[in-house]
């Protein structure tokens, strides 16, 4: 079992999956995760209020203010299993475009009942533009952070949304420790939710975050019903955020390259 971290709460517990959060089949995301259990729905509205006490604002220029909003629910994965290959950017230099990461093939992702759009897309070079947080943009600079992809997907059938985020790194070392700041309860920072036509915004309310660590990158999946409202259970979460992992595919094409660079 996942068990995610609630991060509005004291005394909560470490959201670490192990190999259940990522599927050691094929080596790939998007293929199953264990659920999330609920115990009891109050448990769930208790999350939600405080979500809601929890949003910061900030400005960029004279643009209008930007929402700081972290997930209520938080899960990494530290071990990057099946990626040492790149475990240094040295081994995979090549930097990451959209057009890797966003391809075709997931314009429109779908499993567990979940079909989701992809309504817009951005790569930042100035890691600080796409994300929030002096401890966190801090550690970024000393992890080597190159990029921030990030990407924004709407679900309009099933009410909900999702962002998905690509942090290129020096090393697997600095992604476990942007790892462990981006979780809400060391308060250091989290990626800024892309905006983007047709997409209902990220907004105060409950919302479940999924990072993994892929060799020298940070990868993060993060939903939300749409409007911050209440998902069914936190089961729930966990199914709307599997497809929003597929653009995290194109880690595997490089790890294969690197592999046959080193043979």
């Amino acid at each position: 079992m996942i068990e995610a971290r609630d991060s509005g709460a004291s005394g909560t517990t470490s959201g670490r999956g192990g190999k259940d959060f990522w599927p050691a089949e094929d080596q790939a995301p998007g293929k199953s995760r264990k659920p999330l259990f609920l115990y009891g729905g109050a448990a769930l509205a208790v999350l939600l209020v405080l979500a809601g006490a929890g949003a910061f604002f900030l400005t960029r220029g004279g643009d209008e203010p930007v929402p700081r909003l972290s997930p209520t629910a938080y899960t990494p994965e530290y071990d990057g299993e099946g990626t040492s290959a790149i475990a240094r950017r040295s081994a995979d230099p090549r930097p990451v475009t959209l057009a890797e990461v966003f391809g075709d093939d997931v314009k429109t992702v779908a499993s567990n009942g979940f079909t989701y759009t992809l309504a817009g897309t951005d790569l930042k070079t100035d890691c600080k533009a796409a994300t929030w947080g002096a401890a966190l943009q801090a550690q970024l600079a000393t992890s080597g952070c190159r990029a921030v992809v990030r990407g924004a997907y709407v679900s309009k059938a099933q009410g909900f949304v999702g962002q998905f985020a690509v942090l290129d790194l020096a090393d697997s070392d600095g992604v476990r420790q942007v790892l462990r700041m981006l979780d809400p309860a060391t308060g250091s920072g989290f990626v800024l939710p892309l905006a983007a036509p047709g997409a209902p915004a990220f907004t105060k309310g409950f919302s479940a975050a999924y990072a993994q660590a892929y060799g020298h990158y940070a990868v993060v999946c993060w939903v939300q019903k749409s409007g911050g409202g209440l998902p069914k259970s936190l089961d729930q979460a966990v199914s709307a955020s599997l497809p929003v992992e597929k653009p995290a595919f194109f880690v595997w094409a490089r790890v294969q390259m690197a592999d046959g660079a080193g043979k």
